[in-house]
């Protein structure tokens, strides 16, 4: 790990993994705060190192410590899932392998819910980390393989890490866009055609609103791609939000629709599939979006967006037993999803149950209150209008 200012964070990651791995190597890269400290009480062997603005150089200061034979890779706002271990403890166990893919759940992510991170290597001389920001192996590894092809590149279908720095109050409180925009954009000038920093500046630059930058970069990477198909998946996905930002959908709907394509692990493409069904759903094609919402569901049933998706489609086509089934599927999976007690709620009147209809209102108002008072006052304020309350 490298980390620095991590206090609030670094005893979950750490104590995910200290029972799981034989040593535990932190380079501290200028803390102010405790980490250092909650790192070494936690069993963790302490290095430090002098921020230089380069993500990369850090790794691989970090790896000249480590004395094991395999390396697992964490950041402080990461855990290892505890089901994943025996997977992974076999997958190492195995001689073929240099490297092995893990999925990554992003935690309250609006967009992709989950990603595959090049995360757990061999300790081999020549692995290294490439690249200023989003700092990655994977160079390094394709080099290795070409010299040396008895390699093989592994993947763990299960759900290995939970990743919650994609939180928009922890995006806001790092300033991680305005960094991760200076460090790439110097990637970019000395490697122009690289796929790779342009899927993640073009996908930054969107997000942030520079979207004809965004859009333009993004387009440069699916001409310098070629067959890198989890490149051109992230590529295509955010050509399919750039457009949808600008109100094109039969384009947005065009890349999503390529992207879905491309041969990857059907759950990296949950995003895309979850996105084109609500282009879908806003155009009026109700059994187009079913389908793509259905799909999400077989490829992850815990998917509580695909529920809640579902539910309002079904809402949609006048299906009130099947829409009430899926918005208690999302509630389920997510208690306090004041929107699928809401939209519920309508739904149950709508088939006259009134008593459980003002049930799911109450509950709605109650998580509103906590998380959204405005809603909480307007949709209050609507039911005393209907003399429901």
């Amino acid at each position: 790990m490298i980390v620095k200012n991590e206090a609030a964070t670094l005893p979950k990651c750490l104590n995910s993994v200290r029972k799981v791995v034989d040593e535990m190597v932190v380079l501290d890269t200028g803390s102010i705060d405790r980490t250092p400290n909650i790192a070494q009480q936690l069993g963790a062997k302490v290095h430090h190192f002098k921020w230089c603005n380069d993500f990369s150089a850090a790794r691989n200061a970090a790896l000249k410590y480590v004395t094991s034979d395999w390396i697992l890779v964490l950041d402080a706002d990461e855990t290892l899932t505890p089901a994943i271990v025996p997977q992974l403890r076999e997958a190492i166990a195995r001689d073929e392998y240099l490297l092995i893919n893990l999925v990554r759940h992003e935690v309250g992510a609006e967009q992709s819910p989950y990603s595959l991170v090049s995360r757990l290597f061999r300790n081999h001389p020549d692995i290294r980390f490439d690249r200023p920001y989003h700092a990655l192996v994977d160079d390094s590894v394709s080099e290795i393989l070409t010299k040396e092809p008895h390699w093989q590149v592994g993947y763990l279908p299960g759900v290995a890490l939970s990743h919650v720095g994609y939180q928009k109050s922890a995006i806001a409180q790092n300033n991680k866009y305005g960094k991760a925009a200076t460090a790439m954009e110097g990637f970019l000038a000395t490697h122009p055609d690289d796929p790779y920093v342009c899927s993640k500046l073009g996908a930054l630059y969107v997000e942030t609103g520079k979207i004809t930058q965004g859009m333009e970069l993004l387009r440069r990477g699916i001409s310098a791609a070629e067959d890198n198909y989890d490149i051109l998946y992230e590529l295509h996905y955010h050509l399919g939000i750039a457009y949808s930002r600008l109100q094109k959908f039969p384009q947005a709907i065009s890349h999503y629709k390529t992207a879905i394509k491309l041969p990857i692990y059907p759950i990296l493409k949950l995003g895309a599939y979850n996105n084109l069904g609500n282009l879908l759903k806003a155009a009026g094609d109700f059994n187009g979006a079913k389908t793509a919402y259905a799909t999400t569901l077989k490829i992850d049933p815990t998917f509580v967006f695909g529920h809640y998706n579902l539910a309002m489609t079904f809402k949609a086509l006048g299906l009130l037993t099947d829409a009430i089934a899926y918005y208690q599927n999302a509630i389920a999976l997510n208690p306090n999803y004041a929107e699928a007690y809401q939209n519920l709620a309508v739904v149950l009147l709508k088939a006259g149950n009134h008593q459980e209809s003002l049930t799911a209102f109450k509950k709605a108002i109650a998580i509103h209150e906590r998380y959204n008072p405005e809603e909480a006052k307007r949709l209050r304020q609507g039911l005393q209008e209907m003399k429901l309350m």
